[in-house]
């Protein structure tokens, strides 16, 4: 296991490695890297931004925004999702007009966003929403549709009644499946937040980052860009140990496995 850590650090200490060389001698490899800040620019950036109140301002908006949309859209995602799995008739009356809007990507919503909602927040967190929302829909229902039908008719047999089934046996059933979802619906969230930020923001990580690229503040594209890469991982892995703790009784790879 420690050998596979030290795999992982070195891979990224190459990575920033390579960067900082190709930065530092202004290598025109095809690709123009004389235009980017090397490491001790993007770190002196980090160092004074952290500094300010206005860092620590911006992660918490974001991370908000984030929270609000994504618990809204994993309540509505997984009650939508069993009802669409387990009722033919919910299928006939929501299944179209979801499909209808589905393919629609969520930062496309913006302009509707703001026509629709009276605040810049409120519609920032529609959006993100509606990113987490159809991911985590559409794995619940499959994972519905998935379940053995021999498990409903044994607690059925046994007296079972249609609650009994639900926090038995649907709900249990289904968690693997769900916590997929929900691990995809929080890195589209991610995109969308930041993408919605950048053009409807006036706080938070995205629109920073924006700002800096307007200000031609290269160093601050980057740092913004790290942080958005970071908080993205933090949360995704919140929501993987999650998943873990709650399906524990599963199966687990071992970790030498390829």
């Amino acid at each position: 296991m420690t050998g596979r850590w030290v795999v992982r650090a070195g891979s990224v200490l190459a990575a920033a490695g390579l960067w900082q060389a190709l930065t530092a001698t202004d290598a025109r490899l095809w690709l123009r890297f004389d235009r980017l800040p090397t490491l001790d620019e993007i770190a002196g950036e980090a160092v004074r931004q952290l500094a300010t109140p206005v860092f620590a301002l911006d992660l918490l908006q974001s991370l908000i925004r984030i929270l609000t949309g994504f618990g809204l859209a994993t309540v509505a995602g997984i009650a939508a999702g069993i009802a669409l799995g387990r009722s033919a008739r919910t299928r006939d009356v929501l299944l179209p007009l979801l499909e209808a809007v589905r393919p629609i990507p969520a930062i496309a919503l913006v302009p509707v966003a703001i026509l629709l909602f009276p605040t810049d927040e409120q519609g920032i967190v529609f959006i993100t929403f509606v990113a987490a929302f159809f991911p985590i829909l559409v794995s619940t229902r499959h994972a519905v549709r998935a379940l053995p039908t021999l498990w409903e008719d044994a607690v059925r047999t046994l007296g079972g009644r249609r609650l009994h089934v639900l926090g038995h046996v649907v709900l249990p059933g289904i968690l693997p499946g769900v916590f997929g979802g929900l691990s995809v619906g929080m890195g589209v969230s991610w995109i969308c937040v930041i993408s919605a930020e950048m053009i409807s923001g006036e706080f938070g990580v995205g629109y920073r980052t924006w700002q800096a690229y307007t200000l031609v503040d290269y160093p601050g594209v980057i740092v913004g860009m790290l942080t958005i890469g970071l908080l993205g991982w933090l949360t995704s892995a919140v929501v993987e140990l999650a998943g873990r703790r709650v399906t524990r009784w599963l199966p687990r790879a071992q970790d030498g496995a390829s």
